[in-house]
């Protein structure tokens, strides 16, 4: 096999990209219920998750703007080492692997938890091995096995969410399921006003909010994979800040419609509520598979993600050479290996480790996640600057706004920054993170990255000089 030959395979369809785009926005908190975000915010929690989607939305239109210019794997990655530097570059890589590897550990133990619900008797590490051998072999096989894995996962999670609100809906305005008496939504403003806390409470629920949006900027590491990456990617990111509108704003206005902001949370998930009140029996068992889904969508894209991660790192020349290289399938099979092998020892680790040490490392990826989203930023308003009026008046995709809204989506990631370092449950995170990246500098100068980053790009303006800005 010749490596030169051996490149990743664009086996991802339009609707893989389109679902994968909602379905990497949709978590397993949403289900089992933004309890403790409401209680900061109450009703108006629905705002937070509007501004919060807003900021998502200009992240997602940068990040769509280089990847449908130079749709590469590695992504975000690889824009950071283009036009922000070598280090940027591995810096951003190396974080998002190990956010995506912390994120799946969770994950695959929390597999172990919803199957422990149905099978009591069966040790949960069972149930975690298996979800990481399935997960770890769909990834093994193509690029399209792990979209039509996805495909169908989100598919479950985005269907459950639309029944929940359709059902709520009619229950709401047609007293459907509540002896044909209208519920209303009251409740919005009945319990201490839509916004019981003030704006102080808006802010305080923000951090919790922008966590849960992890996950979607996930859709620029397929730009190395889909097929007309123009077409796909923008039609999904284009639709990222409507989607998270309808399933996540849609679905906490018709949840606290029906009940009581301050009750939410206190007798079990509003989802499971809600079915068992439309004279759904089986509420429990069936939000349980829904959960249980999203938990396996989570370690599947986790695979995937730290997986073309460790490739574009090795390609730089921020990894070992061995991940660079891809099977007669498009499969970076070295990379997804060494993920698959990371993650088994995560989950050893999980039942082994004191708890405070999951608390470090949880840390640590959510630090990452804002560090990505701010980077993401930084790199566009530097490939946009790079371009001449010519180039820049061809862009196939355009960053709404240019450039204030990067600024205002900077400046909100400041904000969120800010409010992590004022809470001292998330304080931790601006202590940790910072001496993660410390720690990662070091490594990249300590083990010759740095000279490995230079003489590629050394190579790469001999081999394409016209393709560097």
């Amino acid at each position: 096999m010749s490596e030169k030959e051996e490149t990743l395979h664009r086996g991802l369809e339009e609707r893989h990209i389109n679902i994968m785009a909602l379905g990497a926005a949709i978590g397993a908190g949403l289900f089992l219920g933004s309890a403790s975000a409401i209680k900061m915010a109450g009703p108006a929690i629905m705002l937070s998750y509007a501004l919060g989607g807003l900021a998502i939305f200009l992240i997602m239109r940068a990040l769509g703007e280089m990847a449908t210019h130079n749709p590469v794997a590695g992504s975000f990655s690889r824009y950071a080492q283009d036009y922000l530097g070598p280090l940027a570059g591995y810096l951003t890589g190396w974080n998002y692997w190990f956010l995506w590897v912390v994120t799946c550990m969770v994950e695959i133990t929390a597999v172990g938890i919803y199957m422990g619900i149905w099978f009591p008797g069966v040790p949960h590490w069972i149930w975690a091995l298996s979800a990481l051998a399935i997960m770890g072999s769909v990834n093994f096989i193509s690029v399209k096995a792990y979209g039509e894995f996805e495909f169908w996962f989100a598919l479950i999670k985005v269907v459950t969410i639309v029944l929940m609100i359709v059902s709520s809906l009619g229950m709401i305005f047609f007293g459907l399921g509540n002896q044909g008496m209208a519920t209303g939504i009251s409740n919005l403003w009945s319990h201490g006003g839509f916004m019981p806390h003030g704006v102080k409470g808006v802010l305080m629920s923000l951090q919790m909010v922008m966590f849960a949006y992890l996950g979607v900027e996930m859709i620029g590491l397929t730009a190395g994979e889909a097929k007309n990456p123009r077409k796909t990617l923008a039609r999904a990111i284009d639709s990222v800040f409507w989607r998270i509108l309808i399933f996540y704003v849609g679905a906490l206005f018709v949840v606290m419609s029906l009940y009581p902001w301050d009750q939410i949370g206190t007798q079990g998930s509003p989802f499971v509520m809600t079915f068992a009140r439309m004279g759904i029996p089986a509420a429990a068992g069936i939000i349980n598979f829904v959960v249980l889904t999203a938990a396996l969508s989570s370690c599947n894209s986790g695979i995937f993600s730290t997986g073309r991660m460790l490739y574009n790192l090795a390609e730089q020349g921020q990894a070992l050479p061995l991940f660079a290289k891809v099977d007669k399938r498009g499969v970076p099979v070295p990379a997804v290996l060494m993920s698959v092998v990371v993650l088994l020892g995560g989950v050893l680790l999980n039942y082994l480790a004191p708890k405070e040490v999951f608390s470090w490392l949880t840390a640590i990826s959510t630090f990452g996640a804002v560090w990505t989203w701010v980077v993401i930023l930084l790199s566009q308003l530097k490939f946009r600057r790079s371009l001449n009026c010519h180039e820049q008046a061809e862009l196939f995709y355009r960053m709404p706004f240019w450039p204030y809204g990067s600024y205002v989506a900077l400046g909100f990631l400041l904000l969120v920054i800010g409010l992590m370092g004022y809470f001292p449950d998330t304080r931790v995170a601006l202590v940790v993170g910072p001496a993660w990246l410390v720690v990662l500098g070091g490594l990249y100068y300590v083990l010759g990255f740095n000279r490995k980053a230079e003489s590629a790009e050394r190579f790469a303006q001999r081999e394409h000089p016209k393709e560097l800005v």
